[in-house]
């Protein structure tokens, strides 16, 4: 039997708050540690070990600990770049690991013959291969370019490792991130370590050709979103036992996560204080990880008026982090308001100043209903893994298409 460990989305140092960042470095640590309890053949990791391609004396300082670990218990370390981990002349402080002896790059790859080399675990036999991950999804073009005919005919336990999302499992909210095709990839591998989108996934595809194919998410949460809805990190402990293939996820748990959800519609901005107060002297959350997120709109006083960093100061947990994008106040007194729900607010105050602003080219009934289309496109967030320009794109390409701005500039010529 074989058994070995697929980390990915490590994201070492990506925390900009000192005590999260470190977390981020103590949750690789926990995962080696485990590592060497389960008595693992190896790690496999999937890309994005760091954060940035030049990562923090100290983060690198961990990484190559723990990398030294496994290498004094025999464990050996495979890796491939992901998106992160790539400067911008290419380069990548994996090969300064790797050069050191602490890990081995699979991503062999032949441009004269577009073939990718294997790289073979001796002791086990296992075979790996890879792709790296490139920022934009631009590994796309590795992919078109590979001639996938040794890699499907090689025998024996293989593995393969790649950094990109796969557009059949793509999850609705993943709608815009870049993705390749099942298809992309080589078949007759025994096991696939996927790594690029942060979440949870495992498929059995041997009916298809293919083999069990996971990504384990993130060693840790990387940001406000992924702490409220993975709560922790965790990775994947893997178990070849003849023809069965099993994945085990195991879960990283540093810290408990207590998410405070606080409805400010129709509140006076005193109310939303008192509430939070109370919800911050909950006795479980002491030396816990607290989001808070609160969103409405106020009946009465400002976002400023909310005390956050001193009812923070104040709680006893470990660390705190707060989300008010959603959160508004009713500060244009020029307008009466009449009503307290956001969708009201928000209409009387464009038919009140629509008259003011005339769009031109229709009337002000079409204006007062445009106003409110528009600001329901530019009220879309950017994606996780969208790239910045893609994410521009599909904005400006809604609101053309909502202005009519083609069709009217079609007529005019």
């Amino acid at each position: 039997m074989i058994t070995f460990a697929h980390f990915s989305d490590c994201h070492i140092g990506g925390w900009k708050e000192d005590k999260l960042r470190s977390l981020s470095i103590a949750s690789f640590e926990a995962a080696v540690q485990k590592c060497i309890e389960r008595k693992v053949d190896f790690v496999v990791i999937s890309g994005d070990l760091f954060n940035t391609s030049v990562p923090s004396i100290d983060a690198l300082k961990m990484v190559a600990t723990g990398m030294k670990k496994l290498h004094v218990k025999g464990i050996r370390v495979y890796a491939i770049p992901g998106s992160h981990d790539y400067s911008p002349s290419g380069k990548t402080m994996l090969e300064v690991l790797e050069r050191s002896g602490l890990c081995t790059l699979v991503f062999k790859f032949d441009k004269t013959t577009n073939r990718l080399a294997f790289t073979v675990d001796e002791p086990t036999g296992v075979k790996l291969a890879g792709m790296v991950g490139l920022r934009g999804g631009l590994e796309r073009f590795d992919y078109m370019k590979l001639d996938k005919t040794n890699l499907e005919q090689e025998g024996g336990v293989k593995v393969f490792l790649f950094h990109s999302l796969i557009t059949e499992f793509k999850p609705m909210d993943f709608e815009h991130v870049e993705s390749e095709p099942l298809m992309s990839l080589p078949k007759n591998f025994t096991y696939y370590a996927g790594g690029h989108p942060h979440f949870v996934f495992q498929r059995s595809m041997f009916d298809q050709g293919y083999g069990l194919m996971t990504y384990p998410g993130p060693l840790f949460p990387n940001n406000f979103k992924e702490l409220e809805q993975l709560r922790h990190g965790g990775f994947y402990i893997v178990t070849l036992d003849g023809a069965k293939t099993k994945a085990e996820h195991v879960p990283l748990p540093l810290k408990n996560v207590i998410s405070i959800v606080i409805l400010a519609e129709g509140k006076r901005a005193q109310d939303v204080k008192k509430e939070l107060e109370k919800a911050l002297r909950d006795p479980s959350i002491k030396d816990a990880i607290v989001t808070v997120r609160v969103e409405g709109c106020l009946s009465e006083g400002s976002v400023g008026d909310i005390p956050f960093s001193s009812l923070f100061d104040a709680c006893p947990a470990y660390a705190t982090l707060k989300n008010t994008y959603k959160l508004t106040g009713k500060e244009i007194a020029s307008v009466e308001i009449t009503s307290g729900s956001v969708g009201d607010v928000e209409q009387t105050l464009i038919t009140h100043h629509a008259p003011e602003y005339p769009v031109g080219f229709c009337g002000q009934k079409d204006s007062v209903a445009l106003v409110q289309q528009l600001m329901a496109l530019l009220d879309k967030e950017k994606l996780d893994g969208e790239r910045i320009s893609d994410f521009d794109e599909r904005i400006l390409s809604d609101v053309i298409h909502q202005m009519k701005l083609k069709e009217i500039f079609e007529h005019a010529d």
